[in-house]
């Protein structure tokens, strides 16, 4: 796609308290790479001196893309909550992406990626 993600606001759902999940690696490795990243997850509360949101619907502004680090299960609920937010890109990591998340989030009009690691495509890993 040849996007330029670090100009973009990114919400990760499914950054994590837990330092051995991939949730936190990436919210860690997102900031300190100077991506424009929120965390979601509903516990909210504080990770790496950044405020998280239960729910994209707390965040202020719409974001450019949500990258889904959760379960494919929880991940159909995100796409339900993007694409009432107004999301236009959602990208799953491999492993958050279902059949049916994937069906959601196109006939929400979504740009979608599956199958492919955020952070290594970026260059980040």
């Amino acid at each position: 796609m040849g996007e330029n993600y670090k100009s973009m606001l990114i919400a990760l759902a499914g950054v994590s308290t837990d330092k051995t999940k991939i949730g936190y690696k990436m919210f860690e490795d997102l900031l300190a790479s100077n991506f424009n990243v929120r965390g979601i997850n509903p516990k909210n509360g504080e990770i790496l001196g950044q405020k998280i949101y239960r729910n994209l619907f707390e965040l202020e502004q719409t974001p450019d893309i949500v990258v889904i680090v959760v379960k494919p299960e929880i991940a159909e609920k995100v796409v339900d909550d993007a694409g009432k937010k107004g999301v236009k890109k959602i990208w799953f990591q491999p492993g958050a992406e279902s059949d049916a998340a994937i069906k959601r989030a196109l006939d929400y009009g979504m740009w979608v990626s599956y199958g492919k690691c955020f952070m290594s495509e970026n260059g980040i890993w």
